[in-house]
């Protein structure tokens, strides 16, 4: 195929090449990669010496993508890994590690969130390649942009510290279309996700991976992702 292919919009289905709301639901719990080539806590999180992108840099295959609002994704990471906003106010605030290569500083957000509600608004890419993931926009099968993630809604307990994954109820969905060092046509690439698997319905479909830049129908062929239903 021609067509460059960004992060698909997590959490739309695919249909003869549709991206499309989603009718299904899932939960991403610790994070997702792609790679290219071949909790309120008190305590602070221990710097992991290895994150699975250095894992897979060793390999050469280095994430060219890494999304996770649970934990860094290297070793090194000491950025933000996500940002919400609050219900009240709009107000934004990005939520990073209790330490580089650790884990989530959940306490930041329910603090930030306390008497309101908040939604994810932004998964940041830990590569460095920006591949950050926003809210998806409309398309051809949806007029209008997808839900945000209630940023509350999947609670988790990572290495003995508090954190909140990604919960997908259906319509949500995450997107980037103007994307850097993504596969393209048929090149090499791996995907990797952590899901929650109690969470999902009948419905087609959840998807979490690499699709096609425009938000319409293109025709079949156009996508590889990790599907989840």
């Amino acid at each position: 195929m021609s067509n460059p292919r960004p992060w698909h919009r997590l959490w739309r289905f695919f249909q003869a090449g549709t991206l499309a709301r989603t009718a299904a639901a899932a939960a991403i719990v610790l994070g997702g990669t792609l790679t290219a080539g071949a909790t309120a806590s008190t305590g602070v999180a221990q710097a992991a010496a290895q994150g699975p992108c250095d894992i897979y840099a060793s390999g050469g295959t280095p994430c060219v993508a890494a999304h996770s609002t649970t934990r860094a994704l290297y070793g090194s990471y000491n950025g933000p890994l996500y940002q919400v906003r609050r219900a009240s106010d709009n107000a934004t605030a990005n939520i990073g590690v209790l330490s580089a290569g650790g884990y989530a500083d959940a306490a930041a957000q329910d603090s930030f969130c306390a008497g309101t509600s908040c939604v994810i608004t932004v998964i940041y890419d830990q590569s460095g390649k920006g591949n950050n993931l926003t809210q998806a926009p409309g398309g051809g099968a949806a007029g209008g942009p997808d839900n945000l993630a209630n940023a509350t809604a999947a609670p988790v307990t990572v290495g003995g510290h508090k954190a909140y994954g990604v919960y997908i109820a259906p319509g949500t969905g995450y997107r980037d279309d103007n994307t850097s060092g993504i596969a393209t046509g048929d090149q090499p690439e791996g995907m990797y996700a952590v899901l929650d698997g109690t969470h999902y319905n009948g419905g087609c479909c959840f998807d979490y991976g690499n699709a096609e830049t425009s938000n319409n129908d293109t025709g079949n062929g156009h996508m590889e992702a990790i599907y989840f239903g």
